[in-house]
């Protein structure tokens, strides 16, 4: 499913600039987890894209070697991580125990070839009772095995999902006691929840650990890359310093896609503000690629500290797409300009959607070729090639957001909202979701019940409104529309400064419709909230008769 939109990047713009407040919509309830690691994305390497479990001590170590050797370790690549079939059986007192045929000197010496080369050393595990590739997991071991990894020195720590829905498993629940069992351990460790966007993890993981798997393993093609960066994007108010959304390892190298496509998987992946772990052979790879993972430019965006993550701000509805990402200094941005078709294309990036100031200067450099391209007026146009990227950095002047439009007594689909993103088409006023262009939608219809007024979405889906402290109630019907049958799967949630007023559980296609009731008096933001409980296929969603009662 192709993901299409276009983004007023000004309504954008305001939500950065009260960054500090929308990310604690989800936060508020909880502290975050400030075990003080990860403030920037985690960079390092992992062997189960390019070995699976043909992996041994051996190559682990002459993968070090060649990360010090080959100008990875410079760019900032610090974590040698294992994946699975490292493990083989417990002992006699319930310690995990390495494969003695592919790990004859055990784990403990690994760690210390390489923190004696200046690297780190991360560990894989899974929640469940095996490990994906049905080796010992840690179900009931959590506190055992945190002990035995901080003891051998271990500084990451991946918890895979293999193995858990055999025993109903809760991921929140799951992954909170790893995270106090990492801290029990009394060694700091990066903590990676795998759980491949089960359980939302995005809606708890600022909580619980320094990166947490938004979607399905990635494979090494464009396709699956494209698909995995379309629904990872969707959840960037929800990472920041010290916690990221995770959209898997890095391909680049392996074969499956062009140089111009890896520069592309890359480009989006520092965009996002995503973990660059890569998972290739380092000892083998060609100068290109290299050229790729290296590039001290780019990196520079995945490293800047604001760590604010890009998304789109700009769609044709035709495979051309703006990217952009807020960088530290006001009036600078990381820009990818993403040509999806198959025929080279002119995108024109222009600075109102950049958050910008309109008819203003600014330089543009672009950051693959290591060119400065010029000053430009309002707007930079290139030509980007078929499944390629322009990636550039602007630097200009900081625009200003418009004044908030404050909501008033009447349904929310006939006022202004100030932030809307949609994971397919538009979100859609008085209309369910329909198609990828905008009014394409049907009368919102749910269990046969057809409503004139409301907003029509599809998870992911965010729109924020501005109440200004005026208003006292909230009101909708909520279901998954009836254009897609019984198809869909979403969550309703409601939040207005920092605090859940509503969740509706999971919701499908013959769920009853539910009704929502809320109070907002005093508050100042507000936002309905659209997830997916897995995957976000048919997710057509409706807030119906969505209304304010304000003074």
């Amino acid at each position: 499913m192709k993901i299409v939109r276009k983004i007023n990047f000004f309504l954008y713009s305001a939500l950065l600039v009260t960054f500090s407040i929308s990310i604690l919509l989800l936060a508020k309830q909880a502290s975050a987890l400030n075990n003080g690691l990860a403030l920037t994305p985690s960079m390092g390497w992992n062997p189960w894209n390019k070995f699976g479990c043909n992996i041994s001590e051996q190559i682990v170590k002459e993968i070090t070697d060649a990360i010090v050797s080959n100008d990875m370790q410079a760019a900032g690549y610090e974590y040698i991580n294992l994946d699975d079939c490292w493990q083989v059986s417990r002992d006699s007192n319930g310690n995990i125990m390495a494969d003695p045929q592919t790990f004859p000197s055990g784990i403990k010496a690994l760690v210390d070839y390489v923190h004696s080369k200046g690297l780190k050393f991360g560990i894989y595990t899974s929640a469940g009772s095996k490990t994906c590739q049905e080796r010992p997991g840690s179900l009931d071991y959590e506190y055992k095995d945190a002990a035995t990894y901080a003891a051998w020195g271990v500084d990451y720590v991946k918890v895979d999902w293999c193995f858990t829905d055999d025993v109903g498993l809760n991921p929140q629940t799951q992954y909170t006691l790893w995270r106090d069992a990492i801290a029990a351990s009394g060694r700091p460790m990066v903590f990676s929840i795998t759980s491949w966007g089960r359980g939302l993890p995005w809606l708890w993981g600022e909580t619980t650990g320094n990166l947490w798997r938004t979607t399905e393993d990635i494979a090494d093609n464009w396709t699956s890359m494209l698909k995995i960066a379309d629904r990872n994007w969707h959840h960037a108010s929800f990472a920041e310093p010290g916690g990221w959304n995770d959209p898997d390892m890095l391909e680049v190298g392996n074969g499956g896609m062009t140089l111009i496509e890896y520069r592309t998987h890359f480009s989006l992946w520092v965009i996002m503000a995503a973990p660059l772990i890569a998972g290739n052979d380092p000892r083998t790879m060609s100068a290109e690629i290299k050229e790729i993972l290296t590039n001290p430019e780019v990196i520079a965006v995945a490293k800047d500290p604001a760590g604010i993550p890009g998304m789109v701000v700009w769609d044709n509805y035709a495979g051309l797409q703006v990217w952009s990402r807020k960088l530290q200094t006001a009036g600078e941005r990381a820009v990818v300009l993403l040509n999806r078709t198959l025929n080279s294309a002119t995108i024109t990036a222009n600075w109102q959607d950049l958050g910008l100031a309109p008819g203003t200067n600014a330089t543009v450099r672009d950051l693959w070729t290591k060119a400065d391209l010029g000053v430009y007026t309002d707007k930079f146009s290139v030509s980007v090639a078929p499944h390629g990227v322009v990636m550039v950095k602007i630097v200009g002047t900081e625009g200003t957001p418009p004044p908030k439009p404050a909501v008033t007594t009447g349904y929310l689909s006939d006022q202004s909202w100030f932030y809307a993103t949609n994971f397919w088409g538009t979100v859609e006023r008085n209309m369910s979701n329909g198609e990828q262009a905008p009014k394409d939608g049907r009368t919102i219809t749910l269990q046969g019940k057809k409503y004139a007024k409301g907003i029509g979405v599809h998870a992911y889906s965010d729109v924020r409104f501005y109440l200004a402290g005026n208003c006292k109630t909230f009101s909708a019907k909520v279901g998954v529309d009836d254009e897609v049958k019984n198809k869909g799967s979403v969550i309703f949630q409601v939040y207005a400064d920092g605090i859940k007023l509503y969740d509706s559980g999971v919701m499908y296609g013959n769920t009853a419709t539910k009704t929502v009731n809320v109070d907002i008096s005093e508050k100042q933001e507000f936002r309905l909230y659209v997830t997916s409980d897995a995957n976000v296929d048919y997710d057509h969603a409706d807030w119906a008769d969505a209304k304010a009662t304000c003074n």
